[in-house]
């Protein structure tokens, strides 16, 4: 992962992403512990927002135990009008902490890198976090339960991986893709 700050990002659009005049997607930081309850928060206000949960069972001496962590740390998204008025409904959320970007405008995130990770949290499939990666030859999913996921392969160790980045929160993950059919974009 990286070791610098989402929120030193440059103040230009990612990968293309314009400010829309309609709902854009963001990224916000949250206080520590605080991703799940700043979803409840922004949906008790009418406002859409999206924390990925990640279930695993931990071991510990005396017991298993199925227990949900948010999949990025520190973060949570919103789905908001990009107006003055939206960005501080946000930010006076209890738990938010700021908008990722320049100056607290924020920086939109293209719907479909929210709609990957919604895809892959509910194929169940096996997973892992990767770097965040800024090469590579972009790629979509064609077939099976990953169809029209967009990412970045990546070979590892003789395997393929699709590597799925947030950009504006500097994230990323990896899933096995061996026997997927792939298109580059």
């Amino acid at each position: 992962m990286s070791s610098g700050s989402a929120s030193a990002l440059e103040c230009t659009p990612i990968n293309g992403v314009e400010v829309s005049e309609g709902l854009n997607w963001y990224a916000v930081r949250t206080r520590s512990r605080h991703e799940k309850l700043v979803e409840r928060q922004l949906q008790g206000q009418g406002i859409e927002g999206f924390c990925p949960i990640l279930s695993q069972i931990r071991q510990w001496s005396d017991r298993r135990k199925l227990v949900e962590s948010p999949l990025f740390p520190g973060y949570a998204f919103v789905r908001i009008a990009p107006s003055p008025e939206e960005r501080v409904r946000v930010l006076r959320t209890l738990g938010v902490v700021e908008l990722v970007g320049c100056h607290g405008q924020g920086i939109p995130i293209a719907p479909e890198q929210i709609e990957a990770v919604r895809v892959l949290i509910a194929s169940k499939m096996p997973f892992t976090k990767e770097g965040f990666l800024k090469v590579g030859q972009r790629v979509r999913v064609r077939g099976g339960s990953l169809d029209g996921v967009e990412g970045i392969l990546v070979a590892q160790n003789g395997t393929r991986n699709l590597v799925i980045s947030v950009d504006p929160i500097q994230r990323s993950l990896s899933v096995r893709i061996e026997g997927y059919e792939v298109e580059p974009l």
